[in-house]
């Protein structure tokens, strides 16, 4: 099972243009996709104690790993539903709903990460500086599902290997989006964008020796998307091998969605139930009933052991007396 967990959305975005987009995911083998809504921290983000509202459609069932993943589909909001694609069952890839949050200052965006955490399936951070970039690997109240950076920038700062593994330790994976090279739209100088893009990746794929990598496409059409395989063969030439590019489109993006997945349906996101043991009830009621029948049998052998006792306790008593009697009569 594949997964893009990036195709931008706004609410600007043409349904035909996104159902096209969706079905052509859905062609390359993508199972699961996430559709992207870009938040820029400060005057974005409302302050508390308003409630964080998802204005994303909701396109199809809920992920397996997800609450209601079983059930039916959820029912969206009246946003939503006033959106939403229409399509038969099945013709469209699993959409998951994703949040991404461009992070300058961290402390106009730390306490509000809980809300975003309840109101979308996965929140990604996108840090423009190296605070923020410290920030979202080390010191976020919750460990954010993605770390998403703008490779055509210059970083402006080293991405240090104990920092990458440390984010990566904690749960967070780091996303690249191979659509900024290979449509570098918006560019003042998109040869520029291109060399730091590959540059940036390069040294994101030596620090974390290519571990903890989610690749993406945030295509913002369906000329923007890739099959699966191309992008492995075009990574490899970059330093990440072809198993572990297969893995960041697969495995390690399931993982990203599993684990945020166990947090909404599990007990503290640590204790989840996955299924209840094969007749489970038959096996509880038969031993209940056996311990009540070895309780009635111990009950009904201490009573008998305690009339046995009470009866040759007054055999014994009769028995004595007649000695004395005996013993009296003999007597001269």
């Amino acid at each position: 099972m594949l997964y893009d967990l990036n195709i931008p959305w706004s609410p600007t975005t043409s349904p035909p243009d996104l159902e096209s987009t969706l079905r052509l995911a859905k062609h390359f083998g993508y199972d699961v996709v996430a559709l992207n809504h870009t938040i820029t921290s400060g005057a974005s983000i409302p302050n508390s104690p308003n409630p964080i509202t998802n204005p994303i459609p909701v396109l199809s069932q809920p992920h397996p790993s997800y609450p209601g993943g079983s059930g039916s589909i959820t029912s969206p909001s009246p946003v939503a539903s006033s959106t939403a694609v229409p399509s038969p069952k099945g013709s469209l890839p699993i959409t998951l709903r994703r949040v991404t949050i461009t992070v300058a200052d961290p402390s106009t965006t730390n306490y509000r990460l809980p809300d975003f955490s309840r109101a979308y399936d996965l929140v990604a951070l996108r840090p423009t500086s190296d605070k923020s970039f410290q920030w979202a690997c080390l010191s976020t109240t919750e460990p954010p599902s993605l770390i998403s950076l703008d490779m055509t920038q210059s970083l402006g700062y080293h991405i240090h290997h104990r920092t990458a593994m440390a984010a990566v330790s904690r749960g967070s994976r780091f996303e690249i989006c191979y659509s900024q090279v290979l449509d570098p739209k918006g560019q003042p100088d998109p040869a520029r964008a291109r060399s730091n893009f590959i540059g940036n990746v390069q040294s994101l794929i030596r620090a974390t020796k290519g571990r903890g990598i989610v690749i993406s496409s945030e295509a913002k059409s369906a000329l923007g998307l890739r099959a699966p395989a191309d992008m492995a063969n075009l990574f490899n030439l970059w330093g990440l091998g072809s198993e572990k590019g297969f893995a960041a489109m697969g495995t390690g993006a399931r993982s990203v969605v599993e684990n945020e997945g166990i947090k909404r349906r599990g007990f503290r996101g640590v204790v989840d139930i996955v299924q209840p043991a094969e007749g489970g009830e038959d096996l509880i009621r038969k031993d209940k009933e056996a311990a009540e029948g070895k309780g009635k049998k111990q009950k009904q052998k201490q009573q008998q052991q305690q009339g046995q006792k009470r009866k040759g306790g007054a055999n014994g008593g009769q028995g004595g007396q007649q000695a004395k009697k005996m013993r009296k009569e003999t007597k001269p």
